[in-house]
């Protein structure tokens, strides 16, 4: 489905990000990994993509540094000389009430969730715009649709990645380049294991299906959407959340 493309997934070093990777690379695409911090599970995921059968280039890179993210998207032209599919992964939390929330904690939300999928679109769109061709995914999240008290930051960054991808999605749909963002609920990663399981009791409340999605569940949908069979559906917002929003 994706064979002859290339694709860059920031904050693909665990959880959502790396089955995204993965799942790209089994549907044919080559795949820059990003990751701002080394872990030991980069190597893994390298070969995983390697015995899929795919080419894999893993890039260090601060998705809130503008120079950062331009020397990562030059180092994926260098290589496979195209950029077909962005999907702007990476982000953080820094939770707190916003009467405790320090000016800190809302600026390195901001800037890595919100700012980092600005500097990746920036410096990649000029590529899609020559090529008239381009898939930008961008994974915002519930939160940013219905808030939650104790992430006003993380909330109003993913909001803001709603706004971004509308406005792109304008912007750029006579280049042929298409931008959605995918809203995943409660996923289960290694934050959502270590939740105590009375907190996860209280969450499958608001859930309808009565279950944590799985990462392979955002992938898929990501997965479609980096593919020819979504080329008219842009500037959407579509949830992963077991109904949790309806």
């Amino acid at each position: 489905m994706l064979r002859g493309k290339i694709a860059i997934i920031t904050g693909a070093a665990k959880g959502i990000g790396r089955d995204i990777a993965i799942k790209l690379a089994k549907e044919g695409a080559d795949v820059v990994i990003n990751y701002r911090t080394c872990n030991d599970r980069l190597k893994e995921l390298e070969n995983t993509i390697k015995e899929i059968g795919r080419e894999v280039l893993m890039v260090q890179a601060d998705v809130s540094n503008f120079d950062e993210t331009k020397v990562l998207v030059e180092k994926c032209i260098e290589k496979f000389g195209k950029i077909d599919i962005l999907v702007n992964n990476a982000g953080i939390t820094r939770d707190n009430l916003i009467m405790r929330m320090t000016e800190d904690d809302f600026d390195d939300v901001y800037k890595t969730n919100l700012k980092g999928a600005f500097n990746l679109i920036k410096h990649a769109i000029p590529y899609m715009i020559k090529q008239k061709n381009g898939r930008i995914i961008n994974i915002s999240s519930v939160i940013g649709l219905i808030g939650n008290a104790g992430q006003a930051n993380y909330a109003a960054a993913k909001a803001g990645l709603i706004g971004l991808t509308k406005s792109v999605a304008k912007e750029v749909a006579s280049r042929n380049i298409t931008v959605n963002a995918v809203a995943p609920g409660y996923i289960k990663t290694d934050m959502t294991d270590k939740l105590p399981e009375k907190i996860k009791e209280k969450m499958m409340e608001y859930i309808p299906l009565k279950r944590f999605g799985e990462t392979e569940d955002v992938a898929n949908l990501v997965a479609f959407l980096a593919s020819e069979n979504a080329a008219y559906i842009t500037g959407q917002v579509i949830n992963v959340d077991g109904g949790m929003v309806i």
